[in-house]
């Protein structure tokens, strides 16, 4: 079931790859010879100071990856407007490139002596090395990638690139949006071109991926032209933009129908009939343990994300060992609440059912305006816990409806310039209405989880631009673990007071985490069908977004567990001259790290703290 490996890879590559686009799209700005700078050097040559050549490698990555420019805000003036009518390709040449480029990148990192430079700098070579790195680890796997599925697919991402990422601030924005627009049509043939040749070679997804993925995409194209998000958005999005008429608007949103009748339904649907022509030759193998290399690659994997030398069965028995800890806990408070009777599974279920919204549209508003209180509410508890807070907003959103079914919640990052919050957005399907989860959800997802990391990088003009805007790509087990770890923060500090149901949502959220060190590694490495990995307490989409992402879900709980040892080892070490405020700045101004980093990083500080 080599097909499982192409949403991995893609993660990694989704804010790296390289810029080739076709005659008729605007040209990029040249990538430099990959051997022009590093191989060309003499040994008695001085490289540059290495702040420039974090500042010029970046911008040599930024500048051929359009996406990556566009998320960002990266550039001004002209070049970030040229890099705004552009979409970066889908093709496995790309990623050829950018492994070309990471190696350069390497090459030109190994030539500086870092131990004069400061712990700013030699952080941030540290981070760049281990990055570059993984994206050069991951050549030997490249033919196993696919290219279509329901969770990080061409078929998500295109969308999402201009229905979420892409600013719409004036009418140029929408001229360049449209443009944009027009080149779904060329990277959605890209992406179902390599399926096509993926599939030749035997490389197809399982059964129930193929036809999860179909389903999706059948909604998305279900849709009149006019009422599908790529239209809608571009005219919702500019009701602020002054310059504009709503004449003018409702001729935007005419055009972009037209685009999407004209060009990207009729790609769509191509996409469609490839995948429904490799239904025959699919199984339903979940993991990596039925292919041939599959081993040596989930344990690449787990490296990538856990950022630790943890094997999958050690991860396995950590998943159990937490499992147990947190379903006793839960057992405990069930009780105080009356619910005696059954497994803690089923108890969950009945206080999943007992605080469910009503599956109306005056339910998804009822949630969504739960959604804001909780998060305006964090943000005045954070004080007293975070002296060092973001200054961009967060907002929270509803994902369009075609992709309620597969979503998981999620947290788009603010560009550098501010002109964009950071945004929280919530998929509104019936299994996902209910208050149970939802307080522990907006603290992982917000404050003072993902936009509290986030934001606060984006906004620490002291880091390199590379640090600040993940260039390289994000490592998991920094920031999930350390969303992950604003929950548990949250039930520590008792932000849930008198509400036992909220905090059994906490812990029921926690314990979702633990299972799923088990039921990863249960998929990848033991053989465990996905009705195995349901009946273990997973519900189905999230059981198929493991199986297209192989590793991932171990980042969450192994990040926050080292954490958590991480600061109680500081608490037990400076006892009173412990402060949580100065524990949170080490974490946060750090960036996103790999655990070794962070843990290093933590001991320095705890021996610079004790001579205080």
């Amino acid at each position: 079931m080599n097909n499982t490996l192409r949403s991995i890879i893609s993660a990694g590559l989704l804010a790296l790859m390289l810029s080739c686009s076709p005659a008729n799209e605007p040209t990029p700005p040249p990538v430099a010879d990959t051997q022009s700078s590093a191989e060309q050097a003499t040994p008695a040559e001085t490289p540059a100071a290495i702040d420039d050549f974090f500042a010029e490698f970046t911008d040599q990555w930024v500048r051929a990856n359009p996406n990556l420019a566009i998320s960002t805000g990266y550039f001004d003036g002209d070049l970030q407007d040229q890099l705004e009518q552009q979409v970066t390709p889908l093709t496995l040449e790309q990623e050829q490139r950018i492994i070309a480029l990471a190696h350069e990148g390497l090459a030109q990192l190994d030539r500086y002596d870092l131990t004069q430079e400061s712990d700013t700098v030699r952080i941030s070579a540290d981070v760049m090395r281990w990055s570059l790195q993984r994206v050069i680890d991951n050549e030997a796997f490249l033919d196993f990638e696919f290219p279509l599925q329901q969770m990080n697919g061409a078929n998500v991402g295109l969308v999402n690139q201009l229905t979420v990422v892409h600013p719409l601030r004036s009418a140029n924005d929408a001229e360049n949006y449209l443009t944009r627009l027009q080149l779904l049509d060329d990277r959605m043939r890209e992406a179902t071109a390599e399926a096509a040749r993926r599939s030749d070679t035997g490389i197809v997804p399982p059964t129930f991926i193929l036809q999860t993925t179909i389903d999706q995409m059948d909604r998305f194209v279900s849709d009149t032209p006019r009422d599908n998000p790529l239209a809608t958005t571009l005219f919702s999005k500019t009701a602020n933009v002054e310059e504009l008429t709503e004449d003018q608007r409702i001729q935007l949103l005419e055009r972009a129908a037209s685009i999407v009748e004209e060009e990207v339904y009729p790609a769509w649907r191509d996409a469609i009939d490839e995948l429904q022509s490799q239904l025959s030759g699919s199984t339903n193998d979940a993991g990596l343990w039925a292919i041939e290399g599959g081993d040596e690659y989930y344990a690449a994997q787990l490296k990538r994300f856990t950022t630790t030398d943890l094997t999958a069965d050690e991860i396995h028995q950590i998943g159990l060992r937490e499992v147990a800890r947190i379903e006793s806990q839960m057992d405990t408070l069930m009780r105080q609440i009356g619910l005696t009777e059954g497994t803690v599974e089923e108890r969950s279920a009945i206080l999943q059912e007992r605080l469910a919204y009503p599956n109306t549209d005056e339910g998804r508003a009822a949630l969504m305006d739960d959604i804001e209180v909780y998060l305006r509410d964090a943000e005045a508890r954070s004080e007293s816990l975070f002296d060092n807070r973001p200054t961009t907003p967060v907002i929270a959103q509803p994902y369009p409806e075609f992709r309620w079914e597969n979503a998981a919640a999620s947290y788009t990052s603010p560009p550098l310039d501010g002109s964009r919050p950071g945004i929280f957005q919530m998929p509104l399907r019936e299994d996902r209405l209910s208050n149970f989860t939802l307080r522990t959800l907006v603290y992982h997802e917000t404050v003072p989880g993902h936009h509290f990391q986030i934001a606060l990088i984006t906004e620490n003009d002291e880091l390199p631009r590379f640090m600040q805007i993940r260039a390289f790509g994000g490592i998991s087990a920094s920031s999930e673990g350390w969303a992950l770890y604003a929950e548990r923060l949250a039930a520590e500090e008792g932000w849930y007071e008198d509400d036992i149901e909220g905090l059994l949502g906490q812990l029921d959220s926690e314990l979702f985490r633990a299972r799923r060190l088990v039921v990863d590694t249960g998929l990848h490495a033991k053989q465990w069908t996905r009705q195995q990995a349901i009946d273990y307490g997973i519900p189905p989409s999230e059981v198929d977004r493991y199986v297209v992402y192989p590793g991932q879900a171990t980042s969450y709980m192994i990040g926050q567990l080292r954490i958590i040892e991480l600061r109680e080892r500081a608490r037990e070490a400076l006892g009173d001259r412990f402060s949580m405020q100065d524990f949170h700045n080490v974490v946060l101004d750090l960036g996103v790290v790999p655990l070794t980093v962070l843990e290093r990083e933590v001991d320095a500080y705890i021996a610079a703290a004790s001579e205080v």
